[in-house]
């Protein structure tokens, strides 16, 4: 146990030493937010990528849950993530949107949405949903990382999630971008010997011995085959299709995952970092999902709560000293994540808001300040719901994290993928999906909560089993807010000439061919 705390502590001043390093390359907004004028290469991009898509709670909420659930059928969520959420993403997006944000002079998405449709409103409406809707995910991430820790190393989860934020807040709150990039790929090699040294010691030990024919005959689900089971729309089919959508969709309008484009250098650097990423995210996602199926063989968890299901499976098949390993890789996974989503909240404050609206005439010194002071900000308050969130049982790791994406995606990924698609999105129509989706989503919440419960319950029943199917109205509301954002766009006044110019063809020196 002693040698798993001394790697550890290693990987603890090794992101100390990462917050000195980078100091002094983050005294402008540009520095902070986007690594400086000349931006990153493709390896650090795509490990920036994948260890924001990531995080604690792919190992500890969605593996466990939905491995357990689903079986090996949940591996396709994993090669989703990687084929659709990685791979296709960048070709789609990578190149266009450094382009478009560097045509349009946008470091953050609710910039992106002022400058592109030409409507300072639609920078603060999206600014104050992408700050409230990042917390819960921030959050969930907390809530992933304790469970591992009190079960393996019998430390109080609070304690953690104080330790990581603080950790957290130091090399971000000093480095910004660069520092978070730098960390993110020391984090990603550490994840990628993390995942092969886990599945090792899964596949070498007693309860599995590299038999997976336990996974085929006694499951419900198997590689490809659902249960056909007869609960309609809450049934495992439609789950696992929820999920795979979701989390593979949903990434395209994820503020803190498409921030990773804006920063990239250039051509050589995209065709890199598409592939490097998707490498990454198909070996972590496989991996992941796949170490949640073998909980067929480990029966101490068949009954326990989904937040513990890998963290026992860990401290039954993990040797002393490969425990400390695995826990930096869940807490490598962990703190890319957050500070990834704390820098986009933080920015969409100082820059969106603050700039934005409040002091219009601020310096960039002075702008820089407050950022720096909101990712303070939104660390602790992440950290307090996260508490409070483990305390009284408010939901599931899995589901604040598909009310966060869910939510996020069903407003933005209309406004922002045609966006930078289609030059006829209108202002209207990004209007009409923020608002409908975020109307949509209360709703939903509410209807299928009751209807799951063949609407005799409370209503505080009704709103914990309507959050329970946040993958389902998550992905109701991309599609909404697709069709929403194209039909509106075909019947509304059309944005004027130069706003378009200036998004798609004004001349752009050094642009990506």
């Amino acid at each position: 146990m002693a040698l798993d705390y001394i790697i550890l502590a290693i990987y603890a001043l090794a992101m100390i030493a990462v917050a000195i390093y980078t100091k002094n390359r983050s005294s402008s907004v540009n520095d902070f937010l986007l690594a400086g004028k000349k931006g990153l290469n493709g390896w650090m991009t795509a490990f920036a990528y994948g260890t924001t898509y990531f995080s604690a709670v792919i190992f500890i909420g969605y593996a466990g849950q939905f491995g357990r659930s689903f079986g090996l059928a949940s591996v396709w969520i994993g090669i989703g993530n990687a084929v659709i959420g990685t791979l296709i993403a960048w070709l789609v997006l990578a190149k266009r949107t450094k382009n478009m944000t560097r045509r349009l002079g946008a470091k953050t998405m609710p910039e992106f949405f002022e400058k592109r449709y030409g409507d300072k409103k639609l920078k603060l409406l999206s600014a104050v949903i992408i700050f409230i809707f990042l917390i819960p995910y921030s959050a969930s991430v907390y809530n992933g990382l304790s469970s591992l820790f009190e079960i393996v190393f019998g430390i109080e989860g609070w304690i953690i999630m104080i330790a990581l934020a603080a950790l957290t807040a130091v090399y971000l709150f000093f480095g910004g971008y660069f520092a978070t990039a730098l960390s993110d790929f020391i984090q990603g090699i550490i994840m990628i010997v993390g995942v092969v040294s886990m599945i090792l010691c899964f596949m070498n030990s007693e309860q599995v011995g590299w038999d997976i024919s336990k996974l085929v005959t006694d499951n419900n689900l198997t590689w490809f085959t659902f249960d056909a089971d007869s609960k309609g729309l809450y049934g495992s089919t439609v789950s696992l299709l929820s999920l795979i959508f979701l989390t593979s969709f949903g990434v395209w309008a994820l503020p803190q995952t498409v921030h990773k484009y804006y920063a990239i250098r250039d051509k050589k650097a995209i065709m890199q970092g598409i592939v490097v990423s998707t490498a990454f995210a198909l070996l972590i996602g496989f991996i992941a999902y796949f170490t949640g199926a073998l909980s067929a063989f480990f029966p101490e968890v068949a009954n326990v709560p989904h937040a513990q299901v890998i963290p026992i499976m860990l401290s039954i098949v993990i040797p002393t000293g490969l425990t400390g390993i695995i826990a930096v890789l869940i807490l490598s996974a962990s703190m890319s994540t957050l500070a990834s989503v704390s820098l986009v909240s933080a920015s969409v404050i100082s820059v969106d808001i603050y700039k934005g609206a409040v002091n219009r005439g601020a310096t960039d010194k002075k702008v820089t300040i407050v950022m720096r002071s909101f990712c303070l900000l939104f660390v602790a308050t992440s950290v307090i719901i996260a508490i409070l969130n483990e305390k009284f049982g408010i939901a599931a790791i899995a589901y604040m994290m598909g009310i966060s994406w869910g939510t996020l995606a069903g407003c933005f990924i209309g406004p922002f993928v045609l966006g930078v698609l289609w030059k006829k999105v209108t202002r209207s129509a990004v209007w009409c999906s923020a608002i409908g989706s975020l109307i949509l989503t209360a709703v939903l919440i509410v209807v299928f909560g009751y209807d799951k419960n063949d609407w005799n319950c409370s209503f505080a029943t009704a709103l914990k089993d309507g959050v329970a199917t946040s993958p389902l109205i998550g992905v109701i509301c991309m599609a909404f807010s697709i069709v929403i954002t194209v039909v509106v766009s075909l019947i509304t006044k059309k944005l004027d000439n130069q706003t378009v110019y200036n998004a798609f063809d004004k001349p752009l020196e050094g642009e990506i061919k």
